[in-house]
């Protein structure tokens, strides 16, 4: 087996992407594909992913032999900031190809695997590597979280702009619901988004998420777009 790898990255920190990565995981898995969720680099935990641990509980708190292997999970660092200085915090550095090696190593074993970032697009790993840097080397098609308040358009322009620049593909946009977002700003924005995505030739594809409580129970949602 060798599995397609998705990168879900996110137009800022808080965002919305571990949700919608626990959510994409669920959605694919109720169709029958056989997914697992890994993540990037994770900060602000001690031996453990909470990250991970949401998308197993959105996906009903079924659990991997990959989790226990450390391979969903390759780094992990205390402090909650920036790999780069989480790691140099520790005296350490973010091992790029030991993350590589851990995604490599899930897609031998599934058919999807949606690789969640750490924070932003241009969030560095090491002094020399963005995360965006690592997902083009990699060839991981780019699925980026945004939704529709005050200020995103241009946060998610600048993302997508960055996707391009690296000759990344886009696979598609998932829009987050937000408490107080105005309506006529959201529905601009994701049309906005949805034109740019052609102009820059990327399918033209935005998925909603309705709005629900983080504790559940979870919305069914169809993301059939982004992953065919």
């Amino acid at each position: 087996m060798s599995g397609k790898v998705f990168f879900v990255s996110g137009i800022d920190t808080g965002i919305g992407k571990t949700m919608a990565t626990g959510l994409m995981a669920r959605s694919l898995a109720s169709a029958g594909r056989d997914v697992i969720t890994v993540k990037l680099v994770q900060t602000g935990n001690d031996g453990f992913s909470e990250d991970i641990d949401v998308h197993r509980a959105i996906c009903g708190g079924i659990r991997f032999p990959e989790d226990d292997e450390g391979l969903t999970a390759p780094q992990i660092f205390k402090f909650p900031s920036s790999p780069l200085l989480a790691a140099a915090l520790e005296g350490r550095t973010v091992d790029v190809e030991a993350i590589s090696r851990a995604v490599r190593e899930c897609a031998a074993r599934h058919e999807i695997v949606l690789v969640e970032s750490a924070g932003g697009l241009d969030v560095p790993l090491t002094e020399d590597m963005l995360s965006v840097d690592l997902a083009a080397r990699e060839g991981w098609p780019l699925v980026l979280v945004s939704c529709g308040r005050l200020g995103s358009i241009n946060h998610t322009l600048l993302s997508l702009e960055a996707a391009k620049a690296r000759g990344t593909r886009v696979a598609g946009v998932v829009w987050n619901w937000c408490d107080g977002a105005d309506p006529e700003i959201d529905a601009d924005s994701v049309e906005t988004t949805r034109r740019y995505l052609s102009r820059w030739g990327f399918p033209p594809v935005v998925v909603r998420i309705p709005r629900f409580d983080v504790g559940g129970p979870y919305p069914e949602v169809d993301f059939s777009e982004v992953f065919g």
